[in-house]
């Protein structure tokens, strides 16, 4: 199954340029991962990328929000957050200022 990553234009450059990226996350086209697997996905196929939104322990960076459609993952089950196929993930890195 491939699930689409929204990519910010902050990090972009590490995809080459690319606003959205496919990653396979094995399984039946019509079945859901977690948004872990994407993130492992991730790894394996831009790990530059993946560096910027998890830290070494595999946590997802206090700076960083992943969306599921509409929904922060914070707000759902975290990285076991469900995503199945045609779903999409965006990386929205933190906004801040003073």
């Amino acid at each position: 199954m491939n699930v689409r990553v929204r990519v910010p234009t902050q990090l972009r450059d590490l995809v080459a340029g690319a606003s959205v990226v496919e990653i396979d996350v094995g399984g039946p086209s019509d079945g859901a991962a977690t948004v872990a697997a994407v993130l492992d996905g991730l790894a394996a196929q831009h790990p530059a990328l993946e560096r910027r939104v998890r830290d070494e322990q595999g946590r997802v960076r206090a700076h960083v929000n992943l969306f599921v459609g509409s929904d922060n993952v914070r707000d759902r089950d975290g990285p076991a957050t469900p995503i199945g196929a045609g779903d999409v993930l965006s990386i929205i890195p933190a906004v801040s200022g003073g």
